[in-house]
């Protein structure tokens, strides 16, 4: 089985946000040599949780910095911005890396109404997504756009013999129908929710989809968040950080990552810690032996190939070896990977 990154350049208390966009450079070089084979990097707005705000631009820097691993969004907020434009931005990052990139795309705004209303105010762009995803596909791919259409004689350069793999990002069944609309691979957001809807989600895709040339069958995944240390009892530890920023966005807050030693002080209420109870009742937590057999167990169930994980910890050294304990227990690099 393929494993895969998602990236999300989370800000820690305690340290600048830029610190995060560093760190995830860092990280992307160290998957990298342990086999992984996708890393994506989110889009996010006005949060001070999780600071990657333009995936092209840290795409480009990660491209240029790995020799093998895929680089890609999850995802470009296609409703902030002109298809062209996108297309236009991940024709140079596939010129750069020829063969490596994905280009995933979603609809949600990756922030509040307003500030989605400051990248975008003039047109309500989520009604015109399926548009946007067609001439998205044409551009990025050099086809021609549909008969009749107004821009029908623009290109998007440069043009090359490649073009990225686009991908449709959902946590609902809207996205699956999308991504099966057009024969698109597809990715569920199953840390969103801690899963709920997947099994639907991926019925609708796979039942309804259209086959297209480059994707003659159903190509799904789903971004599982999940974490690895030594002992099992160190993977709780770390989990508090988590547990903490879960409670916080569950009132409406974007906070920077704590400590665990800070979150095990605080003094939760008792609303807070039945909330807390239920993420580590399903959180996916342990060594790295426990957590790829949940893991596994977790693709089988949904016939899944590959499989997206995001960590989340306060100090990047954690973060580090979990990735290097799934790649252990995965043998990814006896997979014939670095």
């Amino acid at each position: 089985m393929k494993l895969s990154i998602l990236d999300q350049s989370t800000a820690s208390q305690g340290k600048q946000q830029d610190a995060a966009i560093r760190e995830t450079l860092a990280l992307a070089r160290h998957c990298d040599t342990l086999g992984y084979h996708r890393y994506w990097v989110s889009e996010h707005h006005n949060s001070d949780s999780i600071v990657g705000t333009a995936p092209e631009i840290l795409m480009a820097a990660i491209a240029a910095t790995t020799p093998r691993i895929r680089v890609g969004s999850a995802g470009v907020m296609l409703p902030h911005y002109s298809a062209l434009k996108v297309a236009e931005q991940f024709r140079v990052l596939e010129a750069l890396a020829p063969g490596r990139i994905d280009l995933g795309v979603g609809r949600a705004p990756g922030s509040d109404r307003l500030t989605a209303y400051a990248l975008n105010p003039y047109s309500n762009a989520e009604d015109e997504f399926p548009q946007q995803v067609q001439d998205l596909l044409a551009w990025v791919c050099g086809s021609p756009l549909a008969e009749g259409h107004a821009f029908g004689s623009i290109k998007a350069h440069p043009l090359g013999p490649t073009c990225p793999e686009l991908w449709i990002l959902g946590s609902s069944d809207y996205g699956a129908r999308l991504a099966a609309h057009f024969g698109l691979p597809y990715a569920f957001a199953y840390f969103f929710s801690e899963g709920k809807g997947v099994e639907q989600a991926l019925e609708i895709y796979r039942d309804s989809y259209r086959p297209s040339p480059r994707y003659p069958n159903p190509q799904a995944t789903i971004c599982v968040w999940a974490l690895a240390a030594d002992t099992e009892a160190e993977a709780r530890r770390q989990l508090m950080t988590r547990e903490f920023w879960r409670v916080g966005f569950e009132q409406g807050l974007r906070m920077p990552l704590i400590s665990p030693e800070e979150a095990a002080a605080h003094p939760y209420t008792r609303a807070e810690r039945a909330t807390i109870d239920a993420l580590r009742q399903r959180a996916l937590v342990g060594t790295g032996e426990q957590v790829a057999a949940r893991l596994d167990e977790l693709a089988r169930r949904l016939e899944l190939d590959e499989l997206v994980i995001v960590t989340w910890t306060h100090d990047p050294a954690p973060r580090h070896r979990s990735y290097e304990l799934l790649a252990e227990a995965f043998r990814l690099g006896a997979n014939g990977n670095p």
